[in-house]
């Protein structure tokens, strides 16, 4: 029960922050003039984002021991934290490949998605959430406590709070179908579940024609 606990936690928290870097975003936009970010800007902005939800991350976990390290909860975190990147991360990867149909109509935050960059960004963030556990003073600072008490504060407020702890249940279902498919590819070799399942159809007549198939 604790670790379902912890996860809606985790799910709440990452729906919070999200919620308020938008903003953020949205104020950037404006502030830029609808200016659109090139491939550098666009990954130092999701770089310091990243980062700055590790921090967060980090004491959130320091929360829940009254500033005590659970090294059981720090290593819990780093795996739902990992999860979570790597699924926007295949998120955007998605949405790239079914934008690039559209060609010059692309929006360029597709246009700018690059996977190795992408990868790199995780990286640095999971490293930093590493670092925090020997270097706690970092972790603790002007800019990642003001993300975490406004995140507190969001998540009392009774009506929005509430909307956001739904949302932390479906993160709650989302993880424990993931773990699930994880130990069912592990025993088995194959997935609990195919996200993609109900989207695979064989669309092939027998009237088509491969692109090499001869023609008599």
């Amino acid at each position: 029960m604790e670790l379902l606990n912890f996860i809606f936690r985790m799910g709440v928290l990452f729906a919070i922050y999200g919620f308020i870097w938008g903003i953020f975003e949205f104020i950037l936009v404006i502030a830029s003039a609808s200016k659109q970010k090139t491939l550098s800007e666009e990954y130092v902005i999701k770089g310091i984002k990243y980062v700055f939800l590790a921090d967060v991350t980090f004491l959130f976990c320091l929360d829940l021991k009254d500033g005590e390290i659970s090294y059981y909860q720090l290593a819990l975190a780093a795996l739902v934290l990992t999860m979570y990147f790597v699924g926007k991360l295949q998120s955007n990867q998605q949405q790239a490949r079914m934008f690039g149909m559209m060609g010059n109509g692309l929006p360029m935050a597709f246009k700018n998605f690059n996977l190795k960059v992408e990868i790199g960004v995780i990286a640095l963030s999971v490293l930093c959430f590493v670092g925090f556990i020997f270097f706690k003073d970092l972790a603790i600072n002007p800019i990642s406590d003001w993300f975490h008490d406004s995140i507190i504060s969001i998540e009392k407020t009774p009506i929005i709070g509430f909307i956001f702890k739904v949302i932390g249940f479906f993160f709650l279902i989302t993880m424990l179908f993931k773990m699930l498919n994880g130990i069912m590819f592990l025993l088995s070799g194959g997935p609990f579940v195919r996200a993609n399942a109900g989207y695979q159809t064989n669309t092939k007549k027998e009237d088509d024609f491969d692109d090499y198939e001869e023609i008599n």
